[in-house]
Parts: structure tokens; C-alpha cells; sequence
């Protein structure tokens, strides 16, 4: 073959002219795509060649990077949306899915401890835990096909019988899969007869979603039906308890609703144990990979005497038969400690209704009574106090030098003031009439003077009345450890003036002398400040809890016994005063107690609520008087004259006590 006169050594000639080697829009045959004899053609499709003794040459042109931005862009905008994305899930979400995963394969079942046991003074149980067969679905693990769900509540439902299984289903539908919630006990049901449990235990073996729980409730052994509103009750914990709990509680515990096992519910749930565990595909735990234990509840120890609760009870439940009267509150304290040893508010219910779940019917005739049977009267009931109150007003007016011991007032009936008669409850009056006689007598007239003032004799006055009481405990809570507590009420200038639109007359200040007007009181803050007088100047805070111990009792703590307030009234006056009380049964309006095997102290009552009921009956009082050992305070409604029923319940209660 005859070469070409141009030789292409460094460089190629085309068109004449001569083109670099390293020009980059030339393309070499013989070095990238020529094999000797034959060259690549142009179209590539073929995968052909073709024959050709001479090197051929071809130009092309790079690509046009600047089309690369837009894909670049999209690409970044791509990768960064993914990025974003994994961020979210891995890192801010990453917990939560990580538990749904888990979920599927390892579980947490919470292990439930013993509840503590409730003793009275003596050790007798109150309380005992028995056994509670519990139903409750796992959502996330019920079957997703409609028709096998509903298969298995259809059959849940025909077990039960008494459960409709759309009830069942309308509980699952609030509830969405996926989320955590979905993981979350459903209560179904419980105080399941121990037939359908057992049957319930076999057929959920096979049913996904489907547990039956081995739980505890409380059994209430009441000896004295009136302890219900002591101990109170357990049940079910609903929706606005479990969200102030936080994880302390599962949708399926039980929980303290009132009485003590409201206020010592710390002390009597315990601390559960957690089982990690491995559940097969129906949710069923396949083995358990660990566990912590439990601590069980603390055991308390009450001051509650059973033998006197149960005398207590039924000496009042006897008198408000005979006199056909249907509420009273009866409590007995120890003055020297403030413990609780009795406390009866009638009527009262069972408590063991609740635990085992009420019916809505029961529930709505207790709720729709007249009598009220929930509401506890000792702590919860505000009364006018009537002349339970005069001990407080003369210890004031004793402490303040308004009067001594000797101070006298002439009692003719009572005083008048303008066109206002203020009587006494004798007619004609009691004559003349010292601190002592005034208490005994429960002169009126001799409060009326002290309290409010008479012609040039200048009295306490609203203003020292109200301190006085205040520092006795009136117008505030006790302390007691029971929930629910009132607080009564002490009326002031200010508050009349604000809520009635009205000034404050010494009318109104004789009222309250003599424990009448809008004065409020409990019966736990009488018999409270009744223990002052008893124990020679010091207040303390009512309580039922003596001793908490560990569920093998042994003794974790004492409750504390020191004086919220002590000293502030002389013990001179505390000493005239409490004369008083003494002469109020040797020759006043509780002479009836004289016969008592003790020397009993105290205080009548009748308190005026309505111009048209029976004046409510009060008494309140100590004995031995020398070295008291308990202080009885005793309200019936509508009972009359305090000296009459009242003073006979106590006198009877009283003799068994002191007679045992």
C-alpha cells in the first residue's frame, strides 16, 4: 500500500492541516481503536468491521458538563430528604420504634407485689387479699383479619357470659395499633367465677392477645360495718388516675380510693418487679431472659380499738333505731396522742361492694340516697357546734383577763339589746352565774357577756373570739390521715360584709359565743379541742396510723406523736375551765354520767340548723378526769337536747369501756 505523503508521526494532517498529538478532539486510529487491517465503524450497533489498510482518524466532542447542575441539585435535594429522614427515624424516633420492634420479640411483664395488710391496735387484720381472676387483651397481638378477631371476642364473650361482645369491641376500637398504647393490658374483666376462669385459662393458650391474670383484691372482714369509711376501699384504676400516676400503675391495678387506702396508698401498693421476657408469635411468653423481684407493701398498724369501734357502733346504731333518725358521727380519741381509738359515722356501707365492683345500680342508690352513706361525718360533716363551743370561748376570755375564775354575771333569761332579745334556754335564768356555773348550766347570758360585751362590760369581740378558735383548731383541716377532711368555718366582719352585703352586729357576736350563727365545726375538731382540755394545754393531729412494719412485720417507723401546738393557754385557766366541765355532770346538764364507775368531764350540746327540724344533739367529753384516757364526742342530726341522746350514748359506751 502506497503511503500517503503526509506522515503522521506526531500528529495527524487533516484538511491540510497539521493537529498536536495531544489535541483532545482527535481520536487515534491504531492507538485506541484500530486493529491492523480492519477499523471500528462509525455505527457501534453492529459489532462489525471493516476491512481497510489505512488508519482512520475520527473527531468528537466532550460532554456538555453544564446540563449536569439541575441533576446535581436534584440529586443532592434527594440525598439530603433521605438523610433528613433517617435522622428523624434513627435518632429522634429511634426509641420509639426500637420498643414497637422489640415488642414483637421481647417483652417487659410487670410483677406485681402483695398489698400490705391493715391491723387495728391488737394486730387483728382489718383487711385480707384474695384471689382475683383478671381477663385483659394485648391489642398489637390480637389477630389483624377481622373475622378471626372477632372470633375470639365472640368466644371471650360466650364464656363470660354477662359481657357483650360489642362492649369488648368498642374498648379495642379506642384503641390504634401501632402505637404504644397498643402494647398496653386492656382490662376486659374480673372477679371472674373460678369455673369460666379456668375455662378462659385454657382456651387462651391458643387465642393471641388473650391473658388471664392471677391478681389480688381486698376482702374487708368488718366486724363493725361502719369501719368502711375508716379503711375505705380499692378498685379499679380509671383513666384520670393513670394518667397522674405516670408508669407507677398499668391500666388492669387496682388503687386506693378512699379511706386508708387512699391516704397510705405509698406505703401500702409496694414496689413491683419487671420479668423480661421472649413471646412467641401469639404474645405468649416462651422464656424469660430476666427478672427483678418485687417488695411488697408495708404493713399499718391503726390505733383503732375493734372491740371498742364495734361497742361504739352499736350502742348508736340502737338509739337512732329507737328514735327512728337515721345519721350520727361518734369518734373516741386518746388525748394524750391524738390516736384515733373509734369512729362511727352512720349510716355506712360495705366496702366490700366496691372491691368486688359495684353495680351501676348499687351505685346509683348509694349516690341518690337522702342519708348520704359515702359521706363520713366525723371529718367530712360541718355543724353549728352549740354550746360545745363555750369551753374555748371562756378559756379565751380567762386568757385575755376579759374575766378571772370569780367574775359573775346576773342570768335572768336573757338580755336585750334594743329591739332584740337574746335569751337564755331556762326561763327566768339561772341567777347569778360564775365561769364554772356558766359552763355546767351552759348559761348563755354568761357568753353573751363575755363574748360580744354588755352595756360598760367590754367582751372578746369577733376578732379575739376568732384567733382563739383558731388556735384551738377550728376554721382548718386536723391533719388527719384520712382524705376528705373539712375544714369548717369561722365567720369574720370581712367576710359577712363581702359575701352577704351586710354589717357585722353584736348580734352576730353572740351567736357566735354560743357556738350558733355561721359558726361551722366537725366532730373530729371538737373532740380534738376537747383534748386540750383533757390533757392540760396541748393540741395534737388526729391520726389512725400508729406503726407501719414490713410485710413480715417488722417495725419500719413510728408515727409521730408531738404536739402541733402546746402552751397556749395557761394552765390555770385550762384548770378553771376543765372544773367546769367536771361540775357539768356532778351538777349540770350531763349529772346523768355521775353514775359512771370514772369521773367523767364533758360538754352539751344543741346546735340550732333550721327553724323547723329538731336541734341537733351534741356531747363532748373525758374520762377518768384526773388522768384522762379517752375523750368521746357524740352527734346525732336531729336528736334533740344534747343532754338527752347524746349524753346517754356516751354514758353507755363509757360504762363498757371502763367496765372491760
Amino acid at each position: 500500500m502506497e503511503k500517503k505523503n503526509n506522515k503522521i508521526s506526531n500528529g495527524v494532517k487533516l484538511g491540510g492541516k497539521k493537529e498536536n498529538k495531544d489535541d483532545p478532539f482527535v481520536i487515534r486510529s491504531g492507538r485506541f481503536g484500530q486493529v491492523r487491517g480492519f477499523s471500528y465503524r462509525l455505527g457501534w450497533t453492529e459489532d462489525s468491521f471493516t476491512p481497510g489498510g489505512e488508519e482512520r482518524e475520527a473527531v468528537g466532542r466532550t460532554f456538555n458538563f453544564s446540563k449536569l447542575r439541575p441533576i446535581s441539585i436534584f440529586i443532592i435535594l434527594a440525598l439530603a430528604i433521605l438523610l433528613g429522614r433517617s435522622a428523624w427515624l434513627q435518632i429522634v424516633k429511634g426509641n420509639y420504634y426500637y420498643s414497637l420492634a422489640e415488642g414483637n420479640r421481647i417483652r417487659i411483664e410487670r410483677l406485681e407485689p402483695k398489698r400490705g395488710i391493715i391491723y387495728d391496735k391488737d394486730l387483728n387484720p382489718l383487711v385480707r387479699n384474695v384471689a382475683n381472676s383478671l381477663l385483659y387483651l394485648i391489642p398489637i397481638d390480637l389477630p389483624r383479619d377481622e373475622e378471626a378477631r372477632n372470633e375470639i371476642i365472640g368466644e371471650m364473650s360466650g364464656i363470660l357470659s354477662d359481657l357483650p361482645a360489642e362492649e369488648i369491641k368498642n374498648k379495642l376500637a379506642k384503641i390504634k395499633i401501632g402505637t404504644l398504647d397498643s402494647y398496653q393490658p386492656l382490662f376486659i374483666a374480673d372477679n371472674i367465677p373460678y369455673e369460666k376462669a379456668m375455662l378462659l385459662y385454657l382456651k387462651s393458650a391458643n387465642m393471641p392477645g388473650v391473658f388471664l391474670a392471677n391478681k389480688t383484691r381486698r376482702e374487708y372482714g368488718l366486724s363493725a360495718p361502719s369501719l368502711a369509711h375508716v379503711l375505705g376501699y380499692t378498685g379499679k384504676i380509671n383513666e384520670k388516675e393513670l394518667e397522674k400516676s405516670g408508669d407507677e400503675y398499668l391500666p388492669i391495678d387496682y388503687i386506693g380510693k378512699t379511706g386508708i387506702e387512699y391516704f397510705w396508698e405509698n406505703e401500702l401498693k409496694g414496689e413491683s418487679g419487671k420479668k423480661y421476657i421472649e413471646v412467641d408469635a401469639l404474645g405468649k411468653e416462651k422464656k424469660i431472659i430476666s427478672q427483678t423481684k418485687t417488695n411488697d407493701g408495708h404493713n399499718l398498724v391503726l390505733s383503732l380499738d375493734s372491740d371498742l369501734q364495734k361497742k361504739l357502733e352499736e350502742v348508736v346504731a340502737a338509739y337512732l333505731k329507737k328514735l327512728n333518725l337515721n345519721k350520727a358521727a361518734a369518734v373516741i380519741m386518746d388525748p394524750n396522742n391524738g390516736e384515733i381509738l373509734a369512729m362511727s359515722s352512720f349510716p355506712a356501707y360495705d366496702s366490700n361492694k366496691f372491691a368486688k365492683g359495684i353495680s351501676p345500680d348499687e351505685y346509683a342508690a348509694l349516690l341518690n340516697s337522702s342519708d348520704n352513706p359515702l359521706f363520713n361525718r366525723v371529718i367530712s360533716g360541718e355543724y353549728p357546734s352549740g354550746s360545745t363551743i363555750k369551753p374555748v370561748i371562756a378559756a379565751a376570755a380567762l386568757e385575755e383577763k376579759i374575766i378571772s375564775e370569780y367574775t359573775s354575771f346576773l342570768s335572768v333569761g336573757g338580755i336585750s339589746i334594743g329591739q332584740w332579745f337574746f335569751p337564755d334556754w331556762k326561763a327566768g335564768g339561772h341567777g347569778l352565774t360564775d365561769v364554772r356555773k356558766a359552763l355546767a348550766q351552759s348559761v348563755n347570758t354568761f357568753f353573751y357577756y363575755i363574748g360580744g360585751g354588755f352595756e360598760d362590760f367590754i367582751g372578746l369581740g369577733v376578732e379575739r373570739i376568732v384567733n382563739y378558735a383558731k388556735l384551738f383548731g377550728l376554721g382548718a383541716q386536723t391533719g388527719v390521715d384520712l382524705a376528705g377532711e373539712a375544714a369548717g368555718f369561722l365567720p369574720t366582719e370581712e367576710w359577712k360584709e363581702k359575701t352577704k352585703g351586710e354589717q357585722w352586729y353584736i348580734g352576730d357576736t353572740y351567736h357566735l359565743a354560743i357556738g350558733q350563727g355561721d359558726l361551722l365545726v366537725t366532730p373530729l375538731q371538737v373532740a380534738n379541742y376537747t383534748s386540750v382540755f383533757a390533757n392540760g394545754g396541748r393540741l395534737y393531729r388526729p391520726h389512725l396510723v400508729k406503726e407501719i412494719l414490713t410485710s413480715d412485720d417488722k417495725l419500719v417507723r413510728e408515727v409521730e406523736n408531738a404536739p402541733v401546738r402546746s402552751n397556749f393557754i395557761d394552765p390555770y385557766n385550762i384548770e378553771v375551765v376543765r372544773q367546769g366541765m367536771r361540775q357539768t355532770v356532778t351538777s349540770g346538764s350531763a349529772a346523768s354520767l355521775g353514775s359512771l364507775p370514772v369521773a367523767v368531764a364533758g360538754k352539751t350540746g344543741s346546735a340550732q340548723w333550721s327553724s323547723k327540724e329538731k336541734t341537733h344533739a351534741w356531747f363532748t367529753g373525758f374520762a377518768p378526769y384526773d388522768k384522762p384516757e379517752i375523750v368521746i364526742t357524740i352527734l346525732v342530726e336531729q336528736g334533740g337536747e344534747g343532754s338527752d341522746v347524746a349524753v346517754k350514748i356516751a354514758r353507755e359506751v363509757m360504762q363498757w369501756y371502763f367496765s372491760r
